[in-house]
């Protein structure tokens, strides 16, 4: 397919913003896959092309996140490992068997999970008490979430905050940093999948990576800058609004 140099600047503007709200709570996708499918592109074609853009922005927040140490990658590369292998059996599934169980599921829990948010204004603004030892969070939980992302894919940066701040009793600026590290592990490994078997339309597609690349680490730099407040509201805004686009314009 060929796109005119106006629809490709008009993209960039699109991915950008997708990355900016992607790095602050994930969802980016909300927004670049249904202009894709706009277009006419196929779906499997789009959601290849999509990973592209989201894999960029993910790598983008993810590394400004490691620049200032909120991230420290020697305590963390085991659970981007076990994140990258789930995402990638995820994918492998994928072509398998049939995913639209999830339908039903998820927007049950991402609901869930925002009207808990709601209730509790305090919850991640500051570190809490440990629930689960790392050891079963980087055996379990994090290969689970990859597995999910490379599966079915929508509301993986929440499910991966939503879990820090849980489970590991981490602040939400903390969790949103440790997320976008396993989100950019899944992501490449769903992408490395994609590139293997084809269907990126990569002239688009590069123009969405540079756009989220770009909105990626202005997203992050919002986090550290506004905090929790700010990540609080993206985030249940996100969820929700996954759970209406899954339950009510998914086929």
């Amino acid at each position: 397919m060929e796109f005119s140099a106006e629809l490709l600047f008009v993209f960039f503007l699109i991915a950008m913003v997708a990355g900016c709200i992607d790095a602050i709570a994930g969802g980016g996708g909300l927004i670049t896959l249904p202009a894709l499918l706009a277009l006419g592109i196929p779906p499997a074609a789009a959601i290849a092309t999509n990973k592209l853009g989201a894999a960029a922005g993910s790598f983008s927040s993810a590394l400004y996140f490691v620049r200032i140490r909120e991230v420290r990658l020697g305590q963390i590369w085991p659970m981007m490992l076990t994140t990258f292998v789930g995402s990638l059996v995820g994918a492998l599934v994928l072509t398998q068997i049939d995913n639209s169980i999830l339908k039903s599921v998820i927007p049950g829990l991402l609901i869930a999970f925002s009207v808990y948010f709601l209730l509790s204004p305090k919850l991640g603004e500051a570190d809490k008490k440990q629930l689960l030892p790392r050891r079963y969070y980087l055996l379990l939980v994090a290969p689970a979430i990859g597995f999910y992302d490379g599966f079915f894919g929508p509301g993986t940066g929440a499910f991966l905050s939503i879990s820090f701040v849980l489970l590991l009793g981490y602040n939400m600026v903390k969790a949103t940093a440790h997320a976008k590290v396993l989100n950019f592990c899944s992501n490449f490994a769903a992408l490395l999948f994609f590139i293997l078997h084809g269907g990126i339309l990569w002239s688009i597609g590069l123009v969405m990576l540079a756009g989220q690349l770009l909105g990626g680490n202005l997203g992050a730099r919002m986090a550290v800058r506004s905090g929790h407040k700010l990540i609080r509201i993206v985030m249940i805004s996100v969820s929700l609004s996954i759970s209406v686009k899954i339950l009510f314009f998914d086929a």
